[in-house]
This record gives C-alpha cells, structure tokens and sequence, in this order.
C-alpha cells in the first residue's frame, strides 16, 4: 500500500522557519557605517538666522562670554542674567540639540557655535561631560597587506612592523613625515607640531593611527616601548617645564576644540561607579583618548618599560585645589576605563601578528565588563512579536 505523501507544511509555519534563519542569533550585525550629521550645529545655525528673534538671541549670547569679563563686578549679575535669558530664548531652536563630528570640515566653526549656545557651561557653570560630538561609529573595511613585511625579519616587535605599514600607505606615510619634519629638530615651534599631530590623528586611517600609538611591546624591549612612546614626538609636542595641571586645564578650556576633546574624553573614558563601571564601549573611549593628542591636554606613555599613560603636568602649588588637581591628574594615570581600552587593543594587534600567543580578541566585539554578544540584542523584541503571532496562527490553521 502506497503511502500517502505527508501535507506540506503549514504556510505560517514556513515563514516562521524564514525568519528564525535570517536574524542573526548570537552575534551582533556590523556596526552601522559614519552617515552625515543629524543636526549639524551649522546648519541648525543657518535655520536660526531665518528666525529673527532666534537670530537675536543667537548674537547676543555669542558677546556673553567676552562682555562678561570686561564688566565689573557690580555688573556681572545683570549681564549674567542676560545671557541666560537670551540663552532661554533659544530652547525650542534646533542649535540647543546640534552636535559636531570630529572629522568634519569647518569643525572649528561647528564647535564655536556649539560653545556659544550653551552659555551655563561656556561662562564657566559648565559640565566638560556634556560632549559635542555626535556619537557616530564608522565601520570600514581595512586591508592590512602583512605580506609587505616580509622584509622585516619574523621577529620583529610589533611597533615597528606598524610603522612599516604606515610606510608603505601613502597617505599616512605623507601624513607622518609632516608632523615629523616640524616636530623635530633643534627650532621646533610647539603650536605648529601640535597642529600637524592633529592633522596626523584626524586625517590618517584610524587603524594606522592605533597601530602606531597602541603597539604592544614586551616588558624588556625598552626599543620597542621607546619608539611607542616617541610616536608623538615628545621632545617637541611637549611642554619643556611641567605646568600645573590646573593650569593646563584652564588653557584647555579656553580653546573651543580642546575643550571639545576634554569633554568627549570625560564622557567615554568615565568609570560610572567605584567599581570602575565604564560609562561606553572600549572603542569610544580609544577614540576620545587619540582625540586629544595635538591639543595642550596631550598624554602620553609615561616610559618605555610599561603602558601607563599621564598628562605632562604638575600638581605642585595646587594650594586649596590639591584634590581637584590631583582627580585631574588620576583621570588619565588611574583610569581603569582607559587601562582596559588599552590593554585590550593592544593584545589586538599582537594577534595579527602573532596569532597563537594571545586569546582571540575581536575589535567589534570589544567590551568593558561583558561580552556584547550577550546583551540583549535589538531584534530581540521583534523577534518575539512576529513569532507568536504566527504561534497562534499555527494552533488555528
């Protein structure tokens, strides 16, 4: 007797089966790649000089900051209470939520406007972590040709297998000679070192850029810790004396783009909690600390035999500010935050080079205290609300 053949399965049942096979289970998806700006703070700007009263409010608390340090301070109150009322005149304009982006053009013109609308913290009542960068990830492939080091011997370290690569890529090798060619030498002008640093740190391919400056080097090869260290041209980038770090800050805040950089440092390397709870992924936090080489609140290595990094300050003649000077100063020394982004970092690279001598350490899968594979997922609540309707269906096809 031949067998009838089995019914096939139930419509509902199938697109159940679709489903299941086409969300990723287990893993994140890419990062989402850099898109333009939300609500750029120049463009929000634009829109607000087609409002005149916006416009108004816009120009007068754009005098703020220098009309409030020419005034006596009989004065001070009033013209305090002005900007601030200007500033409220502003609340429903776009320019309240407008952000920067770290490599965009005319991001000093962008930050400017950023620092001008929000008075309570640019006449000094400010909060450095209220960052104004809009929290974009890129996420672009990179191609690392390791078969060009074949000229290099097998064991060289790893800083300097970078720097060969960074060589050999036009861009960064343009890049790099730039900033060496007036960072060194015996007339070496600060300010212009500075400036190609940054150029260096914002235009060059972030791989190439981390590769350089968090290269892994093993406890006893002082060369390779002194070549990591000298990435940034010390020497001249630099300040020759120490100054307090107090001092340092309050020259940092007075530069609309290093102010920048502090603030977005103190939003993605900040410990949350005593037990050193990070406030953001690992990567942002990487990101923010390379944001601030080229600026006067550039960090370093602290030698060639460890990777511990500290500002070239001073906490001597703090007086009464001892502590705060002191918190400043353990906010880059004493960051767990920051040791774990870079220790974590650093043993990425060693495994592209070295690939049995380390634990595998994936770069999109870096984390602070978990693995981000085991959060929840966003397409966990879609998940469950397109398969029980089709449970149900199921139970009554």
């Amino acid at each position: 007797m031949v067998r009838a053949p089995s019914p096939p399965p139930p419509l509902p049942v199938v697109l159940l089966l679709l489903l299941l096979l086409w969300l990723p289970l287990g893993a994140e998806g890419p990062l989402p790649t850099e898109s333009r700006l939300t609500n750029s703070c120049i463009q929000a700007r634009k829109k607000c000089q087609a409002d005149p009263t916006c416009k108004a409010a816009y120009q007068h608390l754009g005098s703020c900051a220098s009309g409030l340090s020419s005034l006596s301070p009989s004065e001070e109150p009033a013209g305090l209470a002005d900007c601030l009322e200007a500033a409220q005149q502003l609340r429903n304009s776009s320019l309240l939520g407008c952000a920067c982006h770290r490599r965009m053009k005319h991001q000093a013109t962008c930050l400017d406007i950023y620092w001008t609308v929000h008075p309570a913290r640019s006449l000094g009542d400010y909060e450095l972590d209220v960052a104004p960068y809009e929290d974009t990830v890129t996420s672009k492939p990179w191609k690392m040709h390791l078969s060009k080091l074949n000229m290099l011997s097998p064991d060289s370290d790893v800083c300097l297998k970078f720097a060969m690569l960074c060589t050999l890529h036009d861009k960064c090798d343009r890049l790099r000679r730039a900033y060496g060619e007036v960072c060194s030498g015996t007339h070496c002008q600060r300010h212009v070192c500075l400036q190609q640093l940054r150029t260096f740190f914002e235009r060059a391919e972030e791989p190439h850029v981390q590769g350089l400056l968090l290269c892994p080097c093993e406890p006893t090869d002082r060369g390779c810790g002194e070549r990591r260290r000298n990435t940034i041209a010390p020497g001249c980038a630099l300040p020759s004396v120490a100054p307090n770090c107090l001092d340092l800050r309050r020259l940092c805040v007075g530069d609309p783009l290093c102010r920048s950089r502090l603030a977005d440092f103190q939003t993605h390397c900040h410990p949350r909690d005593i037990l050193g709870t990070c406030a953001t992924e690992q990567f942002r936090c990487l990101r923010a600390y390379l944001g601030l080489i080229g600026t006067a609140m550039t960090p370093n290595f602290i030698s060639s035999v460890n990777t511990s990094v500290a500002l070239s300050c001073t906490c001597r003649g703090s007086g009464n500010l001892q502590e705060e000077c002191e918190q400043l100063q353990s906010s880059f020394s004493r960051n767990p935050c920051l040791v774990e982004a870079i220790a974590a970092k650093m043993r990425v690279h060693k495994q592209l080079f070295f690939p049995d001598s380390v634990a595998p350490v994936f770069p999109v899968m870096e984390h602070q205290n978990k693995n981000p594979a085991l959060r929840p997922q966003p397409w966990v609540p879609f998940l469950f609300s397109c398969t029980l309707p089709l449970i149900l269906c199921c139970s009554l096809w």
